[in-house]
Order: C-alpha cells, then sequence, then structure tokens
C-alpha cells in the first residue's frame, strides 16, 4: 500500500530532496537550514511558516517511515538529515524532479512541470515530460494522477498522490483544492506564462545563491 505523507512532511521531504540536487555541498540539512528550506517564499506553492518543534515532528515521523534517517558526519556535533525518497518509492531521476516539484508546489501542467524542474533534471521536451509523467501514472500503485483543465489553460495538469488529505477540487476531481482561475485572452496567458517563465529563473539564482550561506 502507497505510503502516504502529512502537508508538513510531504514538505520537509520535497525540500531535502531539492536542496540535495541544487546545492549539494551544503547537503544534508541540519534542523536550521531545513527549517528555513520549508519556509522558502519561492518556489513554494503554498508558502509555509513552520516551525522548529513541527519538522521535527515531521522528521520524526518519516525516519519511523524509512523515508529520512540522521547523518552526523565526521565531527557527530550537529545532526543533519538525508531523504531516501528515490530508493523508498523506485524512482528514476526524471520521475524524481517532477515529484519533487509537485510535492513543492502542488498540481501542475507539463509545461509548467518542464520549466520548474530545470534545476533538477533536464529533460529534452515536453514529450520526455509527458512520458515520465504518464509511468508514474500508469505504475501498479499510481503516484500522479490527471486532474481537469484550469478555466483559460490548455494543458491538463497532474498532481501527486501521496498526500493524506484529498478534497473536492475543479470540476470535482479529487486533489487538493485549489482556487478557479479566471479565463484571460490567449495573447495575456502568454505574455503572463513568459513572465513567470522569467522569474521562476530568477527566483532559482537568488535561491541557490542564498542556499551559500545557510
Amino acid at each position: 500500500m502507497l505510503t502516504k505523507l502529512n502537508e508538513t512532511e510531504l514538505r520537509v521531504v520535497g525540500c531535502l530532496v531539492e536542496k540535495e540536487l541544487t546545492t549539494p555541498d551544503n547537503y544534508p540539512l541540519t534542523l536550521n537550514s531545513l527549517v528555513a528550506a520549508c519556509n522558502q517564499k519561492t518556489n513554494r506553492e503554498p508558502v509555509m511558516d513552520l516551525d522548529e518543534s513541527e519538522v521535527e515532528a515531521a522528521l520524526d515521523s518519516l525516519r519511523e517511515k524509512n523515508l529520512v534517517y540522521v547523518f552526523y558526519g565526521s565531527s557527530g556535533r550537529v545532526p543533519k538529515y538525508k531523504h531516501m525518497f528515490p530508493s523508498y518509492y523506485e524512482l528514476e531521476p526524471a520521475e524524481t524532479a517532477l515529484m519533487t516539484v509537485l510535492l513543492l508546489r502542488g498540481a501542475q501542467t507539463p509545461g509548467e512541470l518542464n520549466q520548474r524542474s530545470g534545476r533538477l533534471y533536464i529533460f529534452e521536451g515536453l514529450g520526455e515530460v509527458s512520458e515520465t509523467l504518464d509511468t508514474l501514472a500508469s505504475r501498479n500503485e499510481p503516484l500522479v494522477k490527471k486532474l481537469g483543465r484550469r478555466p483559460g489553460q490548455k494543458e491538463l495538469r497532474f498532481l501527486h498522490l501521496l498526500s493524506e488529505t484529498e478534497y473536492e477540487g475543479v470540476s470535482g476531481e479529487v486533489g487538493r483544492a485549489e482556487p478557479v482561475a479566471q479565463s484571460l485572452p490567449e495573447g495575456v496567458e502568454n505574455e503572463i506564462a513568459q513572465l513567470r517563465k522569467e522569474l521562476d529563473s530568477l527566483r532559482a539564482e537568488f535561491d541557490e545563491f542564498r542556499s551559500q550561506f545557510d
């Protein structure tokens, strides 16, 4: 049976995977670094405000589920945390990248996933992203599912299936509740998509710069 996680556990394990791939020199993470990663205002939807006790409780639960373990290193002074996410769910690197972005940012279209996963894995294009999503959705225990289109969007969205909590979303699908977007003219949509892409790139560069001081 597929192991489900609460929202804090999802954020914690997603951050551990992300930081291993984007800032390997700063991985594994101390508790302080992990709290900061969980509460980032960039590349996170929704933005959370977790304290140390909440993150510690999630870490304890993830350790019991064999998804996280403590790493003391040579000094053994400050405990750090590492994940076992890809091996636990038997994921390939491309699958790990998409699952991580879904954990951290919720339901997204293949185009959005292609743009936002570039720091984690370089896809050859939308075809490879769609193929990877189909693989995740067709497993004996699927890890993702298709959702309907948002108003004004042409692409279907995909949602991960690791969350303990499910709500009725747009058009009656089961998933995490999301606000209904208003339809916009296609030209405006394209302009917004380009601006979002540029903003994501700037945020990623800033996060990598800031992580050097964590």
